[in-house]
């Protein structure tokens, strides 16, 4: 009989180690393999000391794991890299006021059984886009506020891991609190729930994080956050097509993708990468928004197409997908977003524009 290695993982995750925890919950276990009637894998901890007190535990494992059907061999190795907290190689720390909980983030991701809801939440909606620099950030961070002013509840989760500009673009700071140093505290700003990398980091600070860490801050910003109850949680991703929108679209049960480009060939091309990509993973494209679509001289009014016009409703045709609007280039929405608050709070052509989005949405069910 051969061993599957999720059911083989969860034969260990609930022991308990002395601290109280379980081993799946201290994220202890590394390079968990199976191969034949063989299971190996390497407990990794902070120093010697913790790996004479985890000892029961090994055995503990062991005992289990050999017990299994098809198991002939366990070949369990303890690492203990001597004066190297156990937070440093995985992720950083989270800290609240008061006594500093454990949790960390950028850990490795854990067991699950295929795309999970989150507690609380009733829609959650990808925006995405193919390339960098089309203005992704700006329109989810707009289109969150435009859907709080339209009376929803609202939540936005910057998953851009590399670069996380959420926390500037809605004006919040801090790092969230933790106090059972399990479950994260998001902060909120203009009426929507927030929570980014961006605000576990000094500013400025990079991530530099393989793709497991990557995938398992992802699970940990979508489970372990006290999300509460939501209409819709908003979803910012990077640019691409990499392991954050795999990772997503694994853990977490998408309703749909909405993909933003601006008009010119070049970023249609990627555009189209990223609806492919969504396609591939089972995820709705909801319909495409063309930014940056036109551009009004506030001296004289002449109103000028920068990057072209027309482009991204014409792929939308093409592709069969809806269209669901165009917004337009100017200096305002820039000032706006560097000083925290979005365009979207005011009143104007742009606002008016975000208003619009976030009332298709409402009137379509997605919000």
């Amino acid at each position: 009989m051969s061993v599957n290695r999720e059911t083989a993982l969860r034969e260990i995750s609930d022991i308990i180690l002395p601290d109280g925890r379980t081993l799946e919950k201290a994220d202890l276990v590394r390079a968990f393999s199976v191969d034949g009637d063989t299971v190996r894998f390497v407990l990794e901890v902070a120093d010697a000391g913790v790996a004479r007190a985890l000892a029961p535990v090994e055995a503990e494992a062991k005992r289990r794991l050999s017990a299994m059907p098809g198991v002939e061999k366990v070949q369990i190795v303890m690492t203990a890299p001597a004066g190297k907290p156990q937070a440093q190689p995985h992720g950083h720390p989270v800290r609240s006021s008061g006594a500093a909980p454990s949790l960390q983030i950028g850990r490795h991701p854990t067991a699950q059984a295929g795309p999970q809801p989150i507690p609380g939440v009733k829609s959650i909606i990808a925006i995405g886009s193919g390339k960098g620099g089309v203005g992704k950030s700006t329109v989810t961070s707009n289109l969150a506020v435009a859907l709080a002013r339209a009376g929803r509840r609202v939540g936005l989760l910057d998953a851009d891991i590399y670069g996380p500009s959420q926390p500037r673009m809605m004006g919040v700071s801090g790092r969230p609190a933790s106090p059972d140093g399990q479950h994260i505290e998001p902060l909120h700003a203009h009426g929507v729930t927030v929570m980014s990398i961006g605000l576990m980091l000094k500013e400025g600070e990079a991530v530099v994080w393989r793709g497991p860490m990557l995938m398992g801050a992802m699970q940990q910003m979508l489970q372990q956050v006290n999300w509460g109850e939501l209409d819709v949680l908003l979803i910012d991703l990077p640019p691409g097509t990499g392991d954050v929108q795999l990772s997503l679209c694994q853990k977490a049960a998408v309703d749909g993708a909405i993909i933003v480009s601006t008009p010119q060939d070049v970023a249609l091309l990627d555009a189209r990468r990223a609806i492919d990509m969504f396609n591939k993973l089972k995820a709705p494209v909801l319909g495409l928004v063309e930014n940056m679509s036109t551009y009004v001289c506030p001296n004289c009014g002449h109103e000028a197409h920068l990057f072209g016009h027309g482009g991204v409703a014409a792929e939308a045709r093409d592709l069969g997908l809806p269209f669901l609007g165009e917004l337009p280039l100017e200096l305002e929405t820039r000032l706006a977003g560097d000083s925290g608050r979005p365009v979207a709070l005011g009143s104007g052509v742009t606002a008016d524009a975000y208003a619009r989005l976030a009332q298709r949405l409402v009137d379509q069910g997605l919000a």
